[in-house]
């Protein structure tokens, strides 16, 4: 996964409405109108949320009929744990400029 593929994600996780629906997505697909349900959004609001997930690639979008039915994108999701598991915050110690030259 490279950093604009992360930035993306995190830009779609950056709308508190779209973290939501992540959250809601976990562990199970739900029809659009299930997600609606839980906000006080109109439908194209949710579609437009909806469309930025899926274009980052966290979310999935599988048509049965007029319904739409979006689920987590585990793959993606895991490249993106992934990424945010290397990030260290540890203090590297022992620069003697004052400037930290950590390799």
């Amino acid at each position: 996964m490279n950093t604009d593929q992360i930035s993306l994600i995190c830009k779609a996780l950056g709308d508190p409405n779209r973290l939501k629906i992540v959250q809601m997505l976990s562990g199970c697909e739900k029809c659009a109108c299930v997600i609606l349900e839980e906000f006080n959004i109109t439908q194209p609001t949710l579609s437009h949320h909806m469309k930025i997930l899926c274009d980052c690639g966290l979310v999935n979008v599988r048509k049965d009929g007029k319904w739409n039915h979006y689920s987590l994108n585990c793959d993606t999701l895991r490249e993106f744990q992934d990424f945010i598991g290397s990030l260290d915050c540890s203090i590297q110690t022992g620069c003697s400029s004052g400037k930290c030259d950590c390799r």
